[in-house]
């Protein structure tokens, strides 16, 4: 089956290497390396907001239970503290699109969202048309709250609805029902004009018929992006350990068929695996991500990518709330970070953009990586060979076969 996450801010893995000062870090990594690159990536800003109401059966991400208060004053002053240290990382970049991800950052005040945009753009230049993207949980949903963080500068909601059928909510543990799921949309929809629903399929004992009626109601409110995931079960998950029955392989095909139809019948383009996107709406920040883009990510837990001229860093965030506030306030709030070695930057390059349904060009290759495309020439031929993949001098895709075994086509790039 095709895999379900993005693979950026919150997702990546990096070895135990202790990390030194932002400061250091950037005279050392601006020294003749391995790596030539032409010209560096865009850059884009994820933020982590690492509260939740309660925590999802199937979830893995950075996420921990608020438990009644939480520290929101005293998290926000060392996200700026984090975003004041990485500075030297960065000087002179611009940012084109930020994205504050979670846990539930919906459980933010209006205040203190307000605050947290007003530092970054104090902090950083922000390129006048940045996409900027808040996840929000529809039992968080408050109208005169979403007024706020649309004044404020938020101009995209990612809605994580995942099903809008009540015993479905219940089976994932959702803290929503369904009631609130279309209440939810319906505020989003009258302040905001670009947002993206979340939609899971393949649940516990999901028919067809309806994971069909989620996705027809879903376009009854005309959103202009969805995300389609199979549910699968993450390692160190409570699905994990109590799995619950899910339907088949040939039920979640024919479920992933069904997608493809209704959202090209209703005029929604299918350019990565899971993303559905009208003319013109495509997610910006995650586009970034799967093109090999550069991110700064800065909070708990958060994960980076940033490129320099010789080589290219990755960066992890302590990831227990109170231990990131305690490591930004000494200093530096980074727990791991390693270059890339030249010898996975091919793997790496492929993981993310072998999720783009129309491929890539082989120009794109040199220019985020720093090395010719022949470097991976075996590993291409191999893949075609197999039938998983199209390539000529243009472009590099995925063929409908490469699609339905993408963990397999994205292996065979893995060095030895």
């Amino acid at each position: 089956m095709i895999p379900i996450k993005v693979v950026g801010a919150a997702s990546n893995t990096a070895p135990n290497t202790a990390p030194r000062s932002p400061a250091a870090s950037a005279l050392q990594y601006l020294k003749p390396g391995a790596l030539n690159l032409s010209a560096l990536p865009p850059l884009s800003l994820y933020i982590h907001f690492p509260w939740c109401v309660r925590k999802c059966p199937y979830c893995d991400f950075n996420s921990h239970e608020a438990r009644g208060k939480f520290p929101e004053q005293e998290y926000l002053d060392a996200v700026r503290l984090d975003l004041e240290q990485s500075l030297p990382l960065i000087w002179g970049r611009k940012i084109y699109t930020v994205f504050i991800g979670g846990g539930t950052p919906s459980l933010m005040s209006a205040e203190g969202l307000d605050r947290l945009l007003s530092d970054v753009r104090t902090l950083l230049p922000l390129d006048l048309d940045a996409e900027i993207t808040m996840e929000a949980n529809p039992g968080t949903f408050e109208a005169e709250k979403f007024k706020s963080y649309r004044a404020s500068g938020v101009n995209r909601l990612s809605i994580g609805i995942q099903s809008f059928n009540a015993d479905h909510l219940k089976a994932l543990g959702r803290i929503h029902d369904d009631n609130e799921a279309m209440r939810a949309v319906e505020i989003a929809q009258a302040n905001f004009d670009n947002f993206n629903l979340d939609l899971m399929y393949a649940l516990p004992t999901q028919t067809l018929a309806q994971a069909r009626r989620d996705l027809d109601t879903a376009l009854t409110f005309k959103p202009p992006h969805l995300s389609l995931y199979h549910l699968t079960m993450e390692p160190n998950t409570v699905f994990a350990k109590y799995p619950p029955v899910l339907p088949d392989d040939d039920a979640s095909a024919d479920m992933q068929d069904m997608i493809a139809e209704v959202t090209l019948a209703a005029g929604y383009g299918h350019y990565e695996v899971s993303a559905y996107a009208q003319p013109g709406r495509r997610a910006k920040h995650n586009l970034n991500y799967w093109e090999f883009g550069d991110y700064l990510g800065i909070g708990a837990g958060a994960h980076s990518k940033i490129s320099f001229p010789h080589r290219v860093l990755r960066q992890v965030r302590y990831k227990q709330p109170e231990s990131f506030i305690n490591a930004a306030r000494a200093g530096n709030p980074v727990q791991e970070e390693h270059e890339i070695a030249r010898a996975d930057m091919g793997f790496e390059f492929m993981l993310n953009t072998l999720r783009l349904t129309a491929g890539f060009s082989p120009n794109l290759f040199g220019e985020r990586t720093g090395m010719a495309i022949n470097a991976i020439d075996a590993m291409l031929d191999a893949a075609e060979a197999k039938g998983l993949l199209y390539l000529d001098h243009k472009i590099i895709r995925p063929t409908e076969l490469g699609q339905r075994f993408l963990n397999d086509l994205q292996q065979m790039f893995l060095g030895d």
